[in-house]
């Protein structure tokens, strides 16, 4: 089987959106850059360049990431556009109707209003109160 070869913007793009998941998922802690580098034994500097997308995320940063934020590794590529059957994985050609890292507009996640509801929902009190506006928002579906 020839080797298929990926357009290194993809990759640039793919780098780009993990690293907007993963400041999407440290804004939802409430976590600052530098808690996130402490936690994981790195500088608040190399955070800076991961959420940039300018430093490429090794796996096993991944998983300590993942780790540190409470998610699956998929969290992170959660949203990602295009897939395709294994055999041409690597044979992704975006065209201007597929742009592969823009985010979803119909993604809840993707949007600052869910981000300000996680962060208020998290600064209320008490679990009790957490329930009563959860079965609040279930009652209005």
């Amino acid at each position: 089987m020839a080797r298929k070869r990926i357009n290194s913007s993809v990759i640039d793009g793919i780098d780009s959106y993990i690293g907007r998941r993963l400041k999407l998922r440290r804004d939802m802690l409430g976590m600052t850059q530098k808690q996130l580098a402490d936690a994981c034994n790195i500088t608040f500097q190399q955070i800076q360049k991961y959420e940039k997308g300018e430093t490429q995320i090794s796996a096993g940063r991944l998983y300590q990431l993942g780790m540190v934020l409470d998610i699956p590794v998929s969290f992170l590529f959660s949203g990602l556009l295009h897939q395709t059957p294994a055999s041409d994985f690597v044979s992704i050609k975006p065209s201007k109707e597929t742009k592969l890292c823009s985010p979803n507009k119909n993604d809840p996640f993707a949007k600052n209003e869910t981000l300000e509801l996680v962060k208020l929902y998290w600064k209320l009190p008490n679990d009790s109160m957490r329930e009563n506006i959860m079965s609040l928002l279930k009652s209005m579906k």
